[in-house]
């Protein structure tokens, strides 16, 4: 057998379409065939049971989430759902487990697979960007409020988009001021502003009106019009973070980061819903935001991927960090 991750895509995926296959029978009920839908971080298929009902069905990427950390992303999605949010429903397999255990000829691993509600739209027109942010603010707003108000359960286990998940020894996404691609100039500006930025953070603080259950990744890919409604999918990084990480997070995927209308809608969408938090560490936080990408990069820097992207994602981060270095300085250079 053909070392797996030495394989290119398409043969990947055929392999993952078997696991997907032998999965499918822990659900009750008869379902279609799964057909790849989409492979990036984890494969997902799409299936129909026999009355017509469309599912998701996820292949998680390999050592990303711990069995309780998977079991914790899933329950939160069953609590926004109850509370009248818009995400995915979470179908349990026969047994009433949220996701099962399946493996296949090919794949070196046992894979964690759930099965999602697939939800409608998407096919339309795209509407007016600046409406488009006042519904990603306000979509925005209600996950930060709904997730302030749980109590969570016991063994509640997801990642930290904290102090040490972003700027530790060891970041949920990887080392980014060890990037290969990085010259000593562009190193020394992220670590200066790494080390600023710990200690802005742990002046800030986590008070409970700033920091909680975020989505961490509300960007256009995992947002889907239905209607005048918008849906978030793709949970896959959602854990405990700073409120202003989810809208620097937003921001930075805008085709234009810097287009003052569509931020201001965003900002107003947010507020219809609940206080915004405090735009004057937006610099900081998108900032730390593109760091994330860089530690993507570092953790897969022998792919084309990371070699075609780095050059933008570079620069882009290191823009952020002498923007939020000048504000940090009182506007010093």
């Amino acid at each position: 057998m053909a070392d797996f991750y030495q394989l290119c895509d398409a043969d990947q995926a055929e392999c993952l379409t078997g696991l997907a296959r032998a999965a499918l029978a822990r659900w009750d009920g008869r379902f279609s065939d799964p057909v790849l839908f989409k492979y990036r971080e984890n494969a997902v298929f799409t299936t129909r049971r026999e009355d017509g009902v469309r599912f998701a069905l996820r292949v998680h990427r390999a050592g990303y989430h711990t069995d309780g950390s998977l079991r914790s992303e899933l329950y939160w999605m069953r609590v926004l759902g109850e509370a009248g949010i818009p995400v995915p429903p979470v179908l349990p397999a026969a047994d009433g487990s949220l996701f099962v255990h399946a493996g296949a000829d090919g794949v070196p691993e046992v894979r964690q697979v759930d099965m999602l509600g697939w939800l409608s739209g998407g096919d339309g027109p795209r509407e007016d960007p600046a409406r488009h942010y006042f519904k990603v603010g306000r979509l925005a707003a209600r996950l930060h409020r709904q997730g302030s108000a749980i109590t969570l359960p016991a063994g509640f286990d997801r990642h930290s988009w904290d102090a040490d998940g972003l700027l530790g020894d060891s970041p949920v996404w990887g080392r980014f001021w060890e990037l290969p691609a990085l010259s000593a100039d562009q190193r020394d500006l992220l670590l200066r502003a790494r080390g600023q930025a710990r200690a802005d953070l742990a002046d800030y603080g986590k008070a409970g009106d700033r920091y909680g259950m975020i989505h961490a990744d509300l960007i256009r890919d995992n947002l889907i019009q239905d209607g005048d409604r918008l849906q978030a999918i793709d949970f896959d990084d959602c854990g405990f973070g700073w409120y202003m990480f989810e809208l620097a997070t937003v921001i930075n995927a805008m085709p234009d980061g810097d287009d003052a209308v569509l931020r201001e809608q965003l900002f107003e969408g947010y507020r219809s819903v609940r206080p915004l938090p405090d735009l004057d560490r937006l610099p900081l936080f998108r900032f730390l935001r593109a760091t994330t990408y860089l530690g993507w990069l570092q953790t897969r820097s022998e792919t084309r991927t990371a070699r075609e992207k780095a050059p933008m994602l570079i620069d882009n981060c290191c823009r952020l960090a002498a923007d939020y270095l000048k504000n940090a300085s009182g506007g010093r250079p």
